[in-house]
C-alpha cells in the first residue's frame, strides 16, 4: 500500500481517486507545510501553491498535500462531482503516479465564517534536507472505512448520542493509527493533530483522544469548529509531523 513517488521524493499510502491517505518524505528530503492567512478560492489558491513550489526550486511533483475549506458539507454525489474537477488539475500537472493520486488531502466545512466557495487553506511539498527525522502528513478521515465513499458505510450514521459519537471517535482514531503505521511512523512523531467536529466531545477527550495519542499528546490537539466535507459524517481528524511551517499573507 505504500507507493513511491520518484519525481516528488516522497512515498504515499494508497487512498482513493481524489486523494492519498498520507505521505512521508523519502530520505534526504523533508515536507514543508504552508498555510494561507485566510483561505484562497481554489483555482487561484492552487495556482499560488504551484508558484510557491516552483519558486522554492522544486518540481510541481514535490507537491504532496493540500487542505481545503468548503462553504458547507457536500452530499455524497456532490462530493464526487467536486472531486472530479479537483483531480483534473492534478492530472494536468502530471502528478498521478501510475494512475494513482499521491497527494494527501483534508477537506472540511467551517461552521462559522465559511468561505463563499471551495478554497485552499494549506499545502505541503518536499525539499532537500539533512534532517534525520521523518516528516509526514496523514490525510483527513471521518467515520467512513478506508476506500469507501458509500453513505451506507458511515459508522453509526445519523446517530449523535454520546455513545455514537464515542464510537465514531474511536473509529477515526483507529484510522489515524493505521495510517501512521502504514507510513512507517508513530504517534510519538506527530506534532500537529487536528480535530474537526461541531459536536460536544469534552467527555471523550482524555480517554478516546489524548491517551491513545501517547507521547504525541505532548503537543495537544487543535479543535476546529467545523464539519467534515460530506453530509452525515460528524467527526474528522488529520495529523502531521513536520519541522517547518510557513504562513502566506
Amino acid at each position: 500500500m505504500l507507493l513511491k513517488n520518484d519525481k516528488g521524493n516522497y512515498h504515499f499510502w494508497k487512498g482513493i481517486a481524489p486523494y492519498s491517505a498520507g505521505v512521508v518524505a523519502e530520505a534526504g528530503f523533508e515536507i514543508v507545510h504552508v498555510r494561507f492567512a485566510q483561505p484562497v478560492p481554489l483555482a487561484p489558491g492552487m495556482a499560488r501553491a504551484q508558484a510557491e513550489v516552483l519558486a522554492a526550486g522544486r518540481p510541481i511533483h514535490a507537491l504532496c498535500a493540500m487542505a481545503l475549506r468548503s462553504p458547507k458539507p457536500f452530499t455524497f454525489a456532490g462530493f464526487n462531482n467536486f472531486n472530479a474537477g479537483y483531480v483534473e488539475t492534478l492530472v494536468e500537472w502530471g502528478l498521478l503516479v501510475d494512475g494513482q493520486n499521491p497527494v494527501a488531502r483534508t477537506n472540511i466545512a467551517p461552521q462559522l465564517m465559511p468561505p463563499r466557495e471551495p478554497s485552499l487553506f494549506s499545502f505541503a511539498y518536499t525539499v532537500p534536507s539533512t534532517a534525520q527525522a521523518k516528516t509526514f502528513i496523514v490525510a483527513g478521515a471521518g467515520e467512513l472505512p478506508e476506500g469507501s465513499l458509500d453513505p451506507h458505510d458511515v459508522i453509526r450514521r445519523g446517530e449523535l448520542s454520546p455513545e455514537a459519537l464515542r464510537e465514531k471517535i474511536r473509529f477515526v482514531m483507529g484510522l489515524m493509527s493505521g495510517r501512521l503505521r502504514g507510513l512507517g511512523v508513530s504517534w510519538e512523531q506527530v506534532n500537529t493533530s487536528n480535530v474537526y467536529t461541531v459536536h460536544p466531545i469534552c467527555g471523550d477527550v482524555e480517554p478516546e483522544i489524548v491517551k491513545p495519542m501517547g507521547a504525541g499528546a505532548a503537543h495537544g490537539f487543535t479543535w476546529h469548529y467545523s464539519r467534515p466535507p460530506i453530509e452525515s459524517i460528524e467527526y474528522e481528524m488529520d495529523l502531521r509531523g513536520v519541522r517547518r511551517e510557513l504562513v502566506l499573507a
